[in-house]
């Protein structure tokens, strides 16, 4: 669990720095999915340049909150907001990494990629039908398993996620049950289960909760050596979530066509493709009170698209493509403007 304190650890400074940050640093708020890897390229942009990145992870809906109070530079969010919601803000909305969310278990004598589930499986566990790990439905998709006669214990968000979102909204997109009893949203009524708060919380508690089942960004998975199930995706393949199962799953994805860059990149086609996959997306306003404070978020993003490919990878997320962060970057330069209606940023040759 030494990466799960330092996280935590991480999370705490940046809060505690807010009150006293410089005039240079960069404040944001939102999505605990990418925490791992903007604490990564906060720590490295610091030592290049100096300037702090403080960043609470939150969690997407206080992110979402907090960007529309303007008590925060930038906002951050799995659950993309749409096209109108955008212009009714005064936002501009741009993805940064992609990544994907994988169910997590703590089942006795049951390794990681043990288990396999597919969509059906998984929405009935999470309803509480399915009670117990030696279910005839979880038996049949792994007959090789010995599964003991062990009760499921469902762990889930208990504060507002984009993490959540792409889970439901895969769930919502595959099974009509769940669909009409619980659907898709940031937060959500579930029928059963526990509540934790974060990427973090969710991944503590299934580590130390006998026949635990979450769902939590992949890095958290991996860092803290969760073990994770593998899914039955749309081609019908059994596929582990790795890095090239992301990008697999966003190979068709229309970035630049869509308002806002708002994919969403559950339940998709292809062979090799993880079925609960997403980016994680910056929200800045179009025309923010402190111009300056924008101009070093940007900087700073342009950075991470520049420099932060490979800490990305190390971390199991993919980096956008070239022609998504070109197409980023005009919007850039041609929406976000100070006060006076001067661009903030500029589009280097």
């Amino acid at each position: 669990m030494r990466y799960m304190k330092t996280l935590v650890a991480a999370g705490i400074f940046a809060v505690a720095t807010l009150g006293i940050a410089t005039a240079a640093n960069i404040s944001g708020a939102g999505a605990t999915f990418p925490y791992p890897v903007y604490a990564k390229w906060a720590d490295a942009y610091k030592k290049e340049t100096g300037v702090g990145l403080n960043y609470q992870s939150i969690g997407s809906g206080g992110g979402i909150k907090q960007i529309q109070a303007k008590t925060v530079t930038f906002g951050a969010t799995d659950m993309p907001l749409k096209g109108e919601e955008l212009t009714k803000a005064g936002l501009i909305q741009f993805p940064t990494v992609l990544g994907g969310v994988v169910p997590v278990f703590n089942i006795d004598g049951v390794a990681a990629g043990g288990l396999v589930l597919d969509s059906a499986t998984l929405a009935r566990i999470f309803l509480g039908e399915i009670k117990s790990w030696d279910d005839s439905a979880i038996k049949k998709l792994n007959p090789e398993t010995k599964f003991p006669a062990q009760a499921i214990v469902v762990v889930h968000r208990s504060d507002g996620s984009g993490t959540t979102f792409i889970f439901t909204d895969y769930l919502a997109k595959t099974n009509a049950d769940w669909k009409s009893k619980v659907g898709a949203n940031t937060a959500v009524e579930w029928p059963v289960g526990i509540g934790a708060k974060g990427n973090e919380g969710v991944a503590n508690n299934v580590a130390n909760t006998k026949g635990a089942i979450g769902y939590v960004e992949y890095a958290y998975a991996k860092q803290n050596k969760l073990a994770f199930a593998k899914m039955i995706n749309k081609a019908g393949s059994a596929v582990a979530p790795t890095a090239a199962a992301f990008q697999a799953a966003a190979a068709s994805a229309d970035w630049v066509g869509t308002p806002g860059f708002a994919i969403v990149l559950t339940d998709e086609v292809g062979a090799a493709s993880w079925p609960i996959a997403g980016a994680t997306f910056i929200l800045i306003h179009k025309q923010p009170q402190d111009a300056e404070a924008v101009s070093e978020t940007l900087k700073f993003f342009a950075w991470a698209y520049s420099k932060g490919d490979k800490m990305a990878e190390e971390l199991d997320y993919v980096p956008m493509p070239d022609n998504v962060v070109n197409a980023i970057q005009k919007a850039w330069a041609a929406e976000i403007k100070d006060q006076s209606g001067k661009a903030i940023f500029a589009v280097s040759n």
